[in-house]
């Protein structure tokens, strides 16, 4: 090689070299802020067609509007939704992988789970509420004629004349429908036989298909079959009647049960350690999607009521409701089947 192919080779090798570092310091700080830069998954932990599933859904398309990037729904059943959380708990916190939680995942499962495969606090980072959902007490229209029950003393004193007759579904131990059905039954000295389903979505199908009597849903995902006729609504499991239901009464007033109250909720979270510029951003447009009237709108019709709170007051939600639920384990006596 000559002189001057040399030092042309030199120079080239100096200039490539040069253009690297300016590259490499322009990726630093821009990297960082090109959050999304890929598609982001949100893992629902139950089945497709239950009320974690629907939130999810709805949400999607807006924060995939908000920040130009798909958000891709990911059923992960199991577990009563342990299964789904453990996976986010597990993923790298770089804001590609969030989760739907619910008072299940976040707020009942460690006091009813000996062994939990996540820490629901330590393993995440809370980003908000989506949604807060009363739960409603549906039975198989063709049983409740067939046992003649048309309201909650009918079905207590039915299932205290007949212990062990009546079928309970549920979306999956530790949810908050498996749990609203034990405190049931604890505070009204009846026994129904519990099945654990792995989603909302696959018991309503055994309800309405007539395998199981009753089940006391999230609302959103009962909601079209109490409307279609194929489920007949007895009562709401919050303190306050539903504005999305307004003739059916609260269990408290209807059995009387006094003092009956379990509701449920729905928020993302994200693994612990996602920077927070991340989760911040994720809140703001969740909020603002839920403020939107399309979906807000959509939202209460079907008995959800859309949240959008800051981290921090998701975050002691969160704790206040560990305190709640492992009361309420402890008085119902709940156990996994």
């Amino acid at each position: 090689m000559s002189h001057h192919a040399r030092h042309f080779a030199f120079r080239r090798r100096c200039i490539l070299a040069a253009a690297a570092v300016l590259v490499s310091a322009a990726a630093g700080p821009v990297a960082a802020q090109a959050w999304p830069a890929k598609p982001v998954r949100i893992v629902v932990p139950f089945a497709p067609g239950g009320t974690t599933d629907i939130l999810a859904r709805a949400l999607a398309p807006e924060l995939a509007k908000a920040f130009g990037q798909q958000f891709l729904v990911d059923n992960k059943p199991g577990a009563g939704g342990n299964l789904g959380a453990a996976e986010v708990a597990r993923a790298s916190a770089d804001g590609y992988t969030l989760l739907m939680g619910t008072v299940g995942t976040h707020g009942i499962n460690q006091a009813l789970y000996p062994k939990l495969p996540y820490d629901p606090i330590k393993d995440f980072a809370p980003v908000t509420l989506v949604a807060a959902v009363p739960n409603v007490l549906v039975m198989n229209p063709a049983k409740a004629q067939e046992y003649k029950i048309q309201s909650v003393p009918d079905l207590i004193r039915y299932a205290k004349a007949n212990p062990g007759k009546l079928n309970m579904a549920s979306s999956g131990n530790g949810t908050s429908i498996h749990l609203s059905g034990e405190l049931f039954k604890s505070m009204t000295g009846t026994y129904m036989v519990h099945f654990p389903y792995r989603g909302s979505g696959p018991a309503l199908m055994d309800l309405i298909g007539g395998n199981m009597d009753l089940m006391f849903d999230n609302l959103p995902s009962a909601m079209q079959h109490i409307k279609a006729g194929k489920l007949k609504a007895l009562a709401v499991t919050t303190a306050k009647r539903s504005e999305a239901l307004p003739d059916v009464p609260t269990i408290a007033e209807a059995g009387p049960v006094p003092g009956y109250e379990a509701s449920s909720w729905f928020g993302l979270l994200a693994p612990a350690g996602t920077p927070a510029d991340i989760i911040n951003r994720l809140q703001q447009e969740t909020a603002k999607a839920l403020a939107s009237p399309a979906l807000k709108e959509r939202l209460l019709s079907q008995g959800a009521i859309p949240s959008g709170m800051t981290p921090a007051e998701f975050a002691r939600l969160i704790d206040a409701e560990h305190k709640k639920w492992a009361q309420v384990v402890k008085i119902s006596g709940a156990k996994v089947d």
